[in-house]
């Protein structure tokens, strides 16, 4: 059994650090050692496409541009219902989606899923300012852009900027797709074989569940990298975004990525038709 270290990236969000905890910190017997980097999304979604980690996380949005590079792995993901991406504004700069479409909008990444949910629902690309996904609810509060749209923790505290939901991408995506709405995935790179890409995405399903039984020794790990955020929305980010998708993504987890991408193709979005390649 190999005992090479494995470089492992992904964001210090609540809901990586709860599955990834045992696993990074060495907590789980017969586990591949890992040597973990935390960085926000979207610049793993940049590192991957220069091949950087060998597994990493990234948006779904991203993988059409790294399969060239990168399988996916079935554990350790983000999907779910409820919990897609919000745009948001400050009250009387528009009411409804379409009133956004020239409006310059606050993104997470280019790459990102919710930026491809948002020109997908838009039917159109609308002028976008790129930023850190925990700087746009400031940005827009203080006039920097017209509207946000808003990942992670920042879905429970954008009100308490005075700012208003415009439109709830999941819904969106739900309502029109029927499927859970993909976020984020886990990919192995392609120099890793098929067995140890499987010993990985065990190993991540094996901390998930360590995360769950043992919920006092992870929290500390949890706790550390959400420092900026208080224990309730802690754990409401873990609850919404941490499911069963995230144990298995399922065939119903699958079938949402190729519609995705599918959707992504055919509204010029990816400029090739990719079917998404899992492990």
């Amino acid at each position: 059994m190999t005992t090479r270290t494995l470089s492992l990236a992904y964001s210090p969000c609540p809901n990586d650090t709860y599955i990834f905890a045992a696993l990074t910190n060495g907590l789980l017997p017969n586990a591949p050692p890992v040597r973990a980097v935390l960085e926000d999304v979207d610049r793993l979604n940049d590192a991957a496409l220069e091949g950087r980690y060998e597994l990493t996380k990234v948006s779904y949005g991203a993988i059409p541009f790294l399969m060239d590079r990168y399988r996916i792995l079935r554990s350790g993901g983000a999907l779910g219902r409820g919990c897609g991406p919000l745009l948001v504004a400050r009250p009387g700069v528009g009411d409804t989606l379409a009133d956004f479409k020239e409006k310059i909008v606050a993104i997470p990444g280019e790459r990102t899923t919710a930026f491809m949910l948002l020109r997908l629902a838009l039917g159109v690309t609308p002028p976008s300012i790129p930023m850190r996904f925990d700087t746009i609810v400031d940005a827009v509060a203080a006039g920097a852009a017209d509207a946000g749209l808003i990942i992670h923790e920042s879905r429970f505290t954008y009100e308490r900027a005075g700012l208003v939901r415009i439109a709830d991408l999941g819904d969106w995506w739900e309502s029109t797709s029927g499927m859970p709405v993909p976020l984020g995935a886990i990919l192995a790179r392609n120099d890793l074989d098929d067995a140890l890409a499987r010993r990985a995405n065990d190993a991540i399903a094996q901390s998930l569940r360590f995360a769950r039984e043992n919920e006092s020794r992870v929290y500390e790990y949890v706790r550390r990298h959400a420092s900026e955020m208080d224990d309730t929305v802690m754990r409401k980010h873990v609850e919404l975004y941490v499911n069963a998708f995230s144990d298995d993504v399922g065939d119903d987890g699958i079938a949402a990525a190729g519609e995705l991408f599918g959707r992504a193709y055919a509204a010029g979005i990816i400029p090739d038709h990719k079917e998404p390649n899992f492990v």
